[in-house]
């Protein structure tokens, strides 16, 4: 059934400053560009501020700074993004559940599926799992024993959740997800290779979070991996055994996190970004995409690392603590060649003056 709102409505609803007939209706968003009569479109990045007056967007949410350049219905917001996200949501609900169990899918005797839920074709649900109100199980799902998966969480098709692992909810995981595998614990035997060290812990998954397709979050060696709540977790995305994510953490895709790490909360995750393993980041971080984080960072802030060529491991990190040196070694040099140049000059008034006398 398609949402219709009116201009009026969504500025009393969502605390924005109304500008143009409050009777004017949409029912989809769509960009700047592309956008129709029935669309509602925002206006965040100042690279697009140029399409703005030519958008035939019903509504358009935007900052005052840039009303005078919008002739039509909008919205003033200070975060229009925000504004625009709460409304999409709005207009593009998620599809209505169809409460049931497929006839294709396998659920144990022992495990307990709320009413209210619905498992799709191929899901299979082991013994002692426990699925809460309004849940979505997609088409070939597999849940292992003893898992928990809390009311109106969705798990897409061919997500694998293995035994015991806890999910809160209102959380979403997306097609290909790994929940539990067991961690990267390995022991080197001289003689026989590497021996599996038994994975213990579980994944302990907190409300209202996303986890990106074909990510995949370890069991923990003896404690659990901790993912709080709120966390969002973008495509391609690895998260080590014992790892903690704090609430509201975000991760970008094809990050990855090394084993017994502590991330704090309202981090923000570039991008291929690598986090070396026991080691802690406090809460407010900010990592640029593609950073190597190898120590703690423990005051909030913003930081970035970038790629070096190869070398051997001991040159390697005598190179880094060098680059890290370089700007004192920057300030110290300019202070040098300024004492030089007016040592230079003393020398050079010197001179002149001897010249003078013997004139």
């Amino acid at each position: 059934m398609v949402q219709t709102r009116t201009l009026g409505e969504l500025g009393r609803q969502y605390g924005c400053e109304i500008h143009g007939d409050p009777a004017t209706t949409v029912s989809r968003v769509a960009t700047l560009a592309a956008a129709e009569a029935d669309c509602i479109a925002f206006l965040s990045n100042p690279l697009y501020a140029k399409q703005l007056p030519d958008s035939r967007a019903g509504i358009v949410i935007l900052q005052q700074k840039m009303l005078g350049q919008r002739q039509l219905a909008a919205l003033v917001a200070a975060d229009p993004y925000l504004v625009y996200a709460q409304i999409a949501a709005e207009l593009h609900p998620e599809p209505p559940l169809r409460a049931g169990v497929h006839p294709r899918a396998v659920i144990a005797e022992e495990a307990t599926v709320a009413a209210t839920s619905q498992v799709a074709a191929g899901a299979v649900i082991g013994s002692g799992a426990v699925i809460g109100e309004r849940a979505y199980i997609g088409p070939n799902v597999c849940i292992g024993e003893g898992v928990t998966v809390g009311a109106d969480s969705r798990l897409m098709a061919n997500v694998s959740i293995y035994p015991g692992v806890s999910i809160g909810e209102r959380c979403v995981f997306h097609s290909g997800a790994v929940i539990g595998a067991r961690g990267f614990g390995l022991a080197k035997d001289a003689n026989n290779g590497w021996i599996n060290v038994p994975q213990l812990g579980s994944v302990v998954i907190g409300d209202d979070v996303e986890v990106g397709a074909n990510s995949a979050i370890d069991r923990g060696a003896i404690d659990d991996t901790v993912i709080a709540n709120g966390v969002k977790i973008d495509n391609l995305i690895q998260i080590g055994h014992n790892v903690k994510i704090g609430e509201h953490t975000a991760l970008a895709g094809q990050a990855g996190v090394a084993g017994s790490t502590t991330i704090g909360a309202r981090c923000l995750i570039g991008g291929a970004a690598t986090i070396n393993g026991h080691i802690a980041i406090c809460d407010d971080v900010a990592v640029t995409g593609a950073a190597g984080i190898t120590h703690s960072i423990t005051r909030p802030g913003m930081y970035s690392g970038g790629i070096v060529p190869m070398d051997d491991v001991k040159s390697h990190r005598k190179n880094s603590v060098r680059f890290r040196q370089l700007d004192s070694i920057a300030r110290r040099l300019k202070g040098l060649e300024k004492t030089v140049a007016n040592w230079s000059k003393g020398e050079d008034s010197k001179d002149q003056g001897n010249q003078d006398s013997k004139d």
